[in-house]
């Protein structure tokens, strides 16, 4: 191996590295199958979510993740791999892969990190099902909202009854216990 060889292998395993060690998520995936197009969507609908899609040699990333948290990849890197990272979304490569894969039904998971923990096939799969951060806010908000909206109306309703100079209904307030009686005076 010329030593130009060789320097262009290290430089691809610090890329490796380096984009594991930033990655919040890291998954790995079974390309076999996809033709050009198929590829193309698969880049496409990844780079929207900005999502690092690459191809590695198996042998390069065994290299890279050798020694690290990342290791245990090491047993799933046979075949075609291809590899997601997210740096923003820890589930993004995961739901959007699996968009993917329901759309052309024939690339597969093979495992992955999320946040600094591995996840096999079928911990990937339940990963990618989970809503993004953006969906799990817009719920949270709007549970919460409906009831602030209810109370809105009701304060609405009292302010409007009030300004027409009707009666504004007291809430009702829970029976009161029966205060006992006073002891007889000695």
């Amino acid at each position: 191996m010329s030593e130009e060889s060789l320097k262009a292998k290290q430089a691809v395993v610090a890329e490796i590295k380096d984009k594991f060690e930033r990655a919040q998520s890291a998954v790995v995936i079974d390309y076999m199958g996809i033709n050009v197009d198929e590829a193309n969507q698969l880049r496409k609908a990844l780079r929207e979510n900005n999502v690092d899609y690459n191809v590695y040699k198996n042998t390069l990333v065994k290299k890279a993740v050798e020694g690290t948290e990342y290791e245990e990849l090491a047993q799933v890197l046979s075949g075609p791999s291809a590899f997601a990272f997210s740096y923003e979304d820890a589930t993004a490569p995961a739901r959007e892969i699996n968009k993917v894969i329901k759309q052309i039904n024939k690339m597969t998971f093979k495992a992955g990190f999320v946040e600094g923990k591995y996840f096999d096939e079928e911990g990937i799969k339940a990963i990618a099902n989970l809503p993004s951060r953006e969906e799990l806010i817009a719920k949270f908000m709007g549970s919460i909202s409906s009831p602030l909206q209810k109370f809105a109306f009701v304060v609405k309703a009292i302010a409007e009854q009030k300004e027409e100079g009707g009666e504004v209904a007291p809430a009702e307030a829970p029976a009161e216990e029966a205060a006992p009686e006073a002891a007889p005076a000695e």
